[in-house]
């Protein structure tokens, strides 16, 4: 099982607002829904689109290149339930946002 690893400050990403991350060489998406932390991989499973750098409309993330969207708290496509993101757990600790990728 991977160890959790220390991303970023917490206040460093606002609510509503999304960022990009290496986690033990995976590229991450983090966002943050109304101080929330979620975690997905960076790469729509469309074109490999980075998340971390879509737009973040509540808990629901739109990929930047093709507009594909994706719920953050589960990885699930909104418009195909049977296409998915890797999700990842999130701890806030300190002050600090942690990830642990497996």
């Amino acid at each position: 099982m991977g160890e959790f690893v220390r991303v970023l400050a917490a206040s460093d990403l606002p609510p509503g607002k999304a960022t990009e991350a290496l986690v033990d060489g995976r590229p991450v998406a983090l966002f943050n829904v109304g101080g929330v932390f979620h975690a997905l991989s960076n790469r729509c499973v469309h074109r490999g689109g980075p998340l971390g750098q879509g737009v973040l409309d509540g808990a629901t993330v739109v990929c930047p290149w093709h507009a594909w969207t994706y719920d953050v708290t589960t990885g699930i496509s909104s418009v195909n339930p049977d296409l998915k993101v890797a999700r990842y757990e999130t701890k806030v600790e300190g002050g600090d946002v942690f990830v642990r990728v497996e």
